[in-house]
């Protein structure tokens, strides 16, 4: 299926590695025009038609420089990705969490996202249209886990943004949806010092232990690959999805439930 992507210009948050990484090659193979941006980009070097931009987009000016840079090389953006985040942890409670460990949070996991869209729709709203796709988590609404409750809060505020945004925008042109993975088969859970070790060390189980209990939850018996997640942000980002806004997308490997 041709996903009339060509030549089209996207820009992906956090594309070193993990789920980021894999949109980036997607939309690459799809002839997609990429402006990739991390704290670093060695990664990105031999990959077509991506262009790497080394900046920390947990400062307040880096999303912004991050669309700047797309819009002086390519003359536009027709694509946001948003995917850059990261979860700690927190294994001592509630009470043990400051304000700063919420602000670090939803720093990188809300606010990155806020400013790079608030820059890229500005640019979407003068070329008539364009399409955001925001990387969320199942933990923005699944049996909210006291382990991650600053990434759960932050990753909730980035679906109810996108559904906000998506009656706003629509009627510009502009689609805005998000894909909620269950736990990926990446650094942030298997990792060194990932969920799976971080956790299994505190709890004397063991990293081995805590990966069975997760694979256990899930029908499929396996984690989500970043390849699997990248598909959903590809097909979300095309046209032929067109009518497709305010959506969230989940791929858990059968771990929710319920409807």
């Amino acid at each position: 299926m041709d996903l009339e992507l060509r030549d089209k210009v996207a820009v992906v948050t956090g594309a070193s590695k993990g789920i980021g990484l894999a949109v980036v090659r997607q939309l690459s193979d799809e002839g997609v025009n990429v402006m990739a941006g991390a704290l670093t980009v060695e990664s990105l070097g031999d990959i077509p038609r991506v262009s790497g931009v080394a900046v920390d987009l947990a400062a307040p000016g880096g999303p912004a420089e991050l669309i700047a840079h797309a819009v002086q090389r390519f003359g536009r953006i027709d694509i946001l990705v948003n995917n850059v985040g990261a979860v700690k942890p927190r294994l001592n409670g509630f009470l043990s969490l400051t304000d700063a460990d919420f602000e670090a949070s939803l720093t990188l996991n809300f606010f990155a996202a806020l400013r790079a869209t608030r820059a890229a729709v500005a640019e979407m709203a003068k070329a008539g249209g364009g399409t955001i796709v925001n990387v969320a988590s199942v933990n923005a609404f699944f049996q909210p886990d006291a382990t991650v409750i600053d990434y759960g809060v932050a990753k909730a505020a980035l679906v109810n943004l996108a559904k906000s945004l998506s009656q706003e925008l629509g009627p510009q042109g502009i689609r805005i949806t998000s894909v909620s993975p269950g736990p990926v088969a990446t650094d942030l859970w298997l990792g060194t010092s990932g969920m799976a070790e971080t956790v299994g060390r505190a709890t004397g189980l063991g990293a081995e232990a805590i990966r069975a209990q997760a694979t256990a939850s899930m029908p499929t018996g396996r984690f989500t690959t970043p390849e699997e997640v990248a598909t959903i942000v590809t097909m979300l980002a095309s046209p032929r999805m067109a009518n497709v806004t305010g959506a969230n997308w989940v791929i858990d490997g059968g771990l929710i439930k319920t409807t």
